[in-house]
C-alpha cells in the first residue's frame, strides 16, 4: 500500500529501554477530503526519512499493523499503526526519487579516439 502527499510534521527520534526505536512523520494527502496520516519508520528504516523535509511532497511504502491488548480488567482492545518501509520524493513534476537509492550515474558520451593514427578494426 502507499500513501501519496506532503510531509506536515517530522517527529523527533525516539528510543526505549529495550532499544527499540522509532521516528514519526505526518504526510497530508492530497485527495479530495485530505487526511493526515502518521506513518512511523522503525530501526534501521529511520535513516530513510534523512533527506526529507517538512513540505516535501512524498510517496510512502506502507503496512497496516494490528494488535491486541487485554486491558487488566480482562477486556481486550485492538491497536494499529501504519508502518513506513519507503519512502519517494515525488517533488514537482511528480518525477520520483527514492531516498534509498543512489542517482544514476550517465554514461560518458566521449567518443574521441586519443590515437588518430591507430588502425580502426570495426567491419563496417
Amino acid at each position: 500500500m502507499e500513501v501519496t502527499g506532503r510531509i506536515k510534521k517530522i517527529f523527533d527520534e525516539q528510543t526505549f529501554q529495550s532499544g527499540f526505536r522509532k521516528k514519526e512523520i505526518v504526510v497530508t494527502t492530497t485527495e479530495q477530503y485530505p487526511q493526515d496520516i502518521l506513518v512511523e519508520f522503525t530501526q534501521d528504516r529511520i535513516e530513510l526519512l534523512s533527506p526529507f523535509s517538512i513540505g516535501d511532497e512524498v510517496r510512502v511504502s506502507i503496512n497496516l499493523r494490528g494488535r491486541e491488548w487485554i486491558n487488566p480488567e480482562g477486556v481486550a482492545k485492538y491497536f494499529n499503526s501504519i508502518q513506513g518501509w519507503r519512502i519517494e520524493n515525488i517533488g514537482a513534476g511528480g518525477q520520483i526519487s527514492p531516498a534509498n537509492e543512489p542517482p544514476l550515474e550517465q554514461p560518458s558520451m566521449d567518443y574521441s579516439n586519443d590515437n588518430d593514427n591507430a588502425e580502426d578494426d570495426l567491419p563496417f
